[in-house]
């Protein structure tokens, strides 16, 4: 008889899938959400679908990219981490060999998804990849890698709007930065239970830098983000609808913020938080587009 520790030997394919973090959508959605932002704002409401289709397919193909990297640089990180330590490369379940083709046929996915663009967004996908590949790095040398993944994220904005519009105008770099700051709130949320492990371990986190101040400082990047898209509401001219979306993530940030402020929150809260974003993003996305259609 097996003993009560011993895990049942996962298929290839299953590990496969929980590399790619398929069996964990949020992640995949959140990174979506800004480039249909993007691409819906640059096209007034009415994006050609063709080019919607391989935004998301194209975000599917980039986030397992990055999340196979992830894996890939943490391997021998991920198994002293209570979250990251059932991880397929963490807990051997899949061979180094076996995670870099992954990561190569993703790459692929994404080159062959990006010459459907123009010129300009085509190079702005180049621009991104060593964004991609070198951000788990970050948490050795930087003291705020969650700003570099936020970079990253930012070109889930640039890509789209350069390829309705074939130019970078002052709206995108507004977007941009709204969606920087977004990103930077919640993955600053994501990484508050791993503390101890980060500070055990010696690596980065913008909740280890900031400390006790790191609630206040979620709040002033949900803030921010909040001021900058109602800049771009008023830039584009945005109905109604749009202005009903940014009123409820006042809401939802004001109490994700105040929650976070309490002493000793419940570890399922960070968790909560997370999924609320992606909520919220597509009820801003719905305002958007009913923003201009209305």
């Amino acid at each position: 008889m097996a003993s009560p520790s011993t895990r049942p030997e996962p298929s290839t394919p299953d590990a496969i899938i929980r590399l790619l973090r398929w069996d964990k959508p949020t992640g995949r959605l959140i990174l979506m959400i800004p480039a249909l932002w993007s691409v819906v704002l640059a096209a007034e409401g009415s994006p050609p679908l063709p080019l919607v289709g391989v935004i998301i397919l194209g975000t599917l193909a980039t986030s397992a990219a990055g999340c196979v990297v992830n894996d890939l640089w943490d391997r021998n990180i991920d198994p002293h981490v209570a979250r990251t330590r059932t991880r397929p490369l963490a807990a051997r379940d899949l061979s180094v060999q076996v995670g870099i083709g992954v990561l190569l046929v993703s790459l692929l996915c994404a080159y062959g998804l990006s010459l459907y663009l123009n010129a300009l967004s085509f190079w702005l996908c180049v621009l991104a990849v060593p964004f991609i590949l070198f951000y788990p790095l970050a948490k050795r040398v930087f003291p705020v890698p969650q700003l570099v993944l936020s970079l990253a994220w930012g070109f889930a904005v640039l890509i789209p709007w350069a390829a309705v519009t074939n130019n970078l105008d002052l709206p995108v770099w507004i977007l941009w930065l709204a969606v920087v700051l977004w990103t930077l709130s919640f993955d600053t949320v994501y990484a508050i239970p791993d503390r101890d492990d980060d500070r055990r371990l010696g690596v980065n986190s913008a909740a280890l830098f900031f400390g006790d101040y790191t609630p206040q400082f979620i709040g002033f990047c949900f803030l921010g983000a909040w001021l900058l898209l109602i800049w771009l509401g008023l830039l584009l001219l945005l109905a109604f609808p749009y202005w009903l979306g940014l009123a409820a993530a006042l809401m939802v940030w004001s109490r994700q913020s105040y929650l976070l402020s309490r002493y000793k929150p419940p570890l399922t809260l960070y968790g909560q938080i997370f999924r609320q974003n992606v909520q919220l993003g597509f009820g801003l996305l719905i305002g958007m587009i009913l923003g201009f259609l209305l």
